[in-house]
């Protein structure tokens, strides 16, 4: 997925609420992951594709949820719901990358990556490519349901 990212961190914040931490918390866990672009075009000049980075790599954040769940009900419970909904925005963004991009699911028993569509490179520019897959119609998608609902909610 390209643009839906945001648009698929507000569905999954929906989901758990409609304000307050546990809505942000599972706002910046849906855009968390992209956040290795800036490394990729700032720092690495694009050396390899930015999926490759350990902030795609489900292990990672399976472990890293394995960590702070816990500590997380024993020290402050009040901050479960939050973490939670952190660590599922998260996953949601994963399983979108899944979608047309590559996604390490096996790590690090292997270095396979998964994907469930390829988008064939038929245009001069890689955005022309996606854009004018019909896997792009599950991005619009996303955007509408969440325009729906974001218009539609009601004030807080």
């Amino acid at each position: 997925m390209i643009t839906a990212h945001l648009p698929a961190a507000y569905l999954t914040a929906r989901a758990f609420a409609r304000s307050g931490p546990v809505f942000w918390a599972a706002m910046l866990g849906g855009l968390l992951p992209d956040l290795d672009l800036i490394w990729f075009y700032l720092i690495d000049g694009r050396a390899f594709h930015h999926h490759h980075y350990w902030v795609h790599i489900p292990t990672f954040w399976a472990a890293f949820a394995l960590i702070v769940l816990p500590l997380t009900a024993w020290r402050c419970s009040h901050w479960v719901r939050p973490t939670l909904a952190f660590f599922a925005a998260i996953l949601v963004h994963l399983l979108l990358d899944t979608v047309a991009g590559d996604i390490k699911w096996l790590w690090p028993a292997s270095d396979r990556f998964f994907h469930l569509v390829t988008v064939p490179a038929a245009h001069s520019h890689w955005i022309l490519n996606f854009i004018l897959h019909p896997v792009f119609l599950a991005e619009l998608g996303i955007w509408a349901t969440a325009l729906f609902l974001l218009l539609r909610r009601s004030p807080t």
